[in-house]
């Protein structure tokens, strides 16, 4: 097999575990846990456009921003995407720099008035950015 196929195998692997998990939650009667599982990427997603185009970002974490969701898209960065756990870990360390340089600069509000996804995530993302969570 070459380095592609494994990756996506790998990342059909992670598709299918992230399912489970989220039919996991529903069956279980969690539907709220699962909407949010389940549109934590898409959220973020949202979020982070929604920050390109605020005219109370600055600059310089709109630049952060416009480089991060490249980098979080590509399988090979710092640690590549298909090492468990790891793989997922750098990018989320990077998100999680970036977020705490924009709530620094421009306040946790600014995450609350552009999060899309349920309370409960956001307050994911709250803690993720170093932010109050008084705010939300």
């Amino acid at each position: 097999m070459s380095g592609v196929e494994i990756g996506l195998v790998v990342v059909g692997a992670v598709l299918v575990v992230y399912a489970v998990l989220v039919v996991g939650l529903v069956l279980l009667g969690r539907r709220e846990q699962a909407r949010a599982v389940a549109g934590f990427v898409p959220d973020c997603v949202v979020l982070f456009r929604r920050l390109l185009g605020d005219p109370r970002v600055q600059r310089r974490h709109k630049v952060l921003l416009a480089v991060l969701v490249p980098y979080l898209a590509l399988p090979f960065d710092l640690v590549p995407d298909f090492i468990p756990v790891a793989g997922q870990l750098d990018d989320a360390i990077l998100v999680a720099l970036v977020l705490r340089r924009v709530v620094r600069a421009a306040g946790a509000d600014l995450i609350v008035e552009h999060w899309p996804g349920p309370r409960a995530s956001l307050l994911v993302i709250l803690r993720f950015a170093g932010a109050e969570t008084a705010t939300a």
